[in-house]
């Protein structure tokens, strides 16, 4: 048998990710020197406006970042946005740029490249009057989205540009009291270590829950009813979500549990959840993830995998501290912002 053909290059696979919110805030600035820093300020270069030149070029260049860089996906972009801030003290010109997508890869280089093709804008306008010129601090500032969550550069936001990502309220969950439950025949009993449970605790802490409860139940109908009224009826939990018994086996019997002990379902969340899976792995439609409330507490059903976990907490996100409100007695809000902000 022949070996495969090698690859020296590629562009990461990401067939297997699930579509998610993503934003990126870059930066740069050039040093122009006083006599060019005036003329820009006053509109006065050979060729025009450079500002306004510069801030439509800062657009085109996200938007065609895959076609700059080889190995970048092509993204739809679903907003863009260049900042330029004149910063007279210095006689430097900063430029911003953030870029958003529903994707499945970060938009770090489109925010980069909508800063380059900017400060390169302004570096050609601003070159007749004055050649000594510098580009430096190029840099990303704030990524959102993805598993990772947000990351912030060490050096901080500027506080001029600090008010240009809207609060994204990355940790949705702040104030919600969640349980986890832990369906599994073989984990209850010790035969094998439970690993979906503490990847669920870890994805509800980072989204800002505090996780009151953990439990691992045999897949026992009448054990896990119990169990989950109990939890619900306390008073104590605003949010349960189990991991594993959703499949099609006969001790698979999470959504009758859930369903013997609901009233009120929310049959769109367990949509969401085949959907998206569906869409790189077919066997995903045959979970049965359900979502129901019982005494003000939402109960999520999901499947017993710690990728199906990952998975599964990036479908949720935008919506689950809004569903949590809704069980809660809260009033509906209409344009719930990103990430679940009320």
């Amino acid at each position: 048998m022949s070996e495969p053909l090698p690859a020296a290059f590629h562009m990461a696979d990401v067939g297997g990710k699930s579509p998610s919110f993503r934003r990126a805030l870059a930066m740069g600035r050039i040093h122009v020197g006083a006599h060019a820093f005036d003329h820009i300020k006053n509109g006065t270069l050979p060729k025009g406006d450079v500002l306004k030149i510069a801030e439509i070029a800062g657009i085109t260049g996200a938007k065609g970042t895959a076609n700059l860089i080889p190995l970048c996906h092509p993204l739809p972009l679903d907003h863009v946005a260049v900042y330029i801030d004149l910063e007279p003290d210095t006689a430097s010109v900063a430029v911003y740029c953030v870029a958003a997508a529903f994707a499945k890869t970060g938009v770090e280089m489109e925010a980069l490249a909508g800063v380059n093709g900017a400060l390169l804008t302004l570096y050609d306008l601003t070159k007749p009057v004055e050649p000594a010129l510098t580009i430096a601090d190029i840099r990303l500032l704030v990524k959102e989205g993805g598993k990772k969550g947000r990351w912030v550069c060490p050096e901080g936001v500027p506080e001029r540009v600090a008010g240009i990502l809207p609060d994204t309220h990355d940790r949705p969950l702040e104030g919600v009291q969640a349980a986890i439950v832990t369906l599994s025949d073989r984990a209850s009993s010790g035969e094998y270590e439970d690993k979906s449970g503490p990847k669920l605790r870890a994805a509800l802490e980072f989204l800002g829950a505090e996780v009151i409860s953990a439990d691992i139940l045999p897949d026992d109908e009448d054990a896990i009813a119990a169990r989950l009224s109990a939890l619900a009826d306390g008073g104590d939990v605003d949010l349960i979500i189990t991991t594993g018994g959703t499949g099609l086996t006969p001790r698979d019997v999470a959504p009758e549990a859930i369903a013997r002990i609901c009233v009120k379902t929310a049959p769109g969340i367990g949509e969401a959840l085949r959907a998206a899976g569906g869409r790189h792995l077919p066997t995903a439609w045959l979970s049965r993830s359900i979502a129901a409330v019982r005494a003000k507490t939402l109960i999520v059903a999901l499947p017993g995998s710690p990728k199906a976990i990952d998975e599964s907490m990036d479908v949720l996100k935008p919506f689950l501290r809004h569903a949590v409100r809704l069980a809660k007695g809260g009033k509906h809000n209409c344009n719930p912002r990103q990430g679940g902000a009320e």
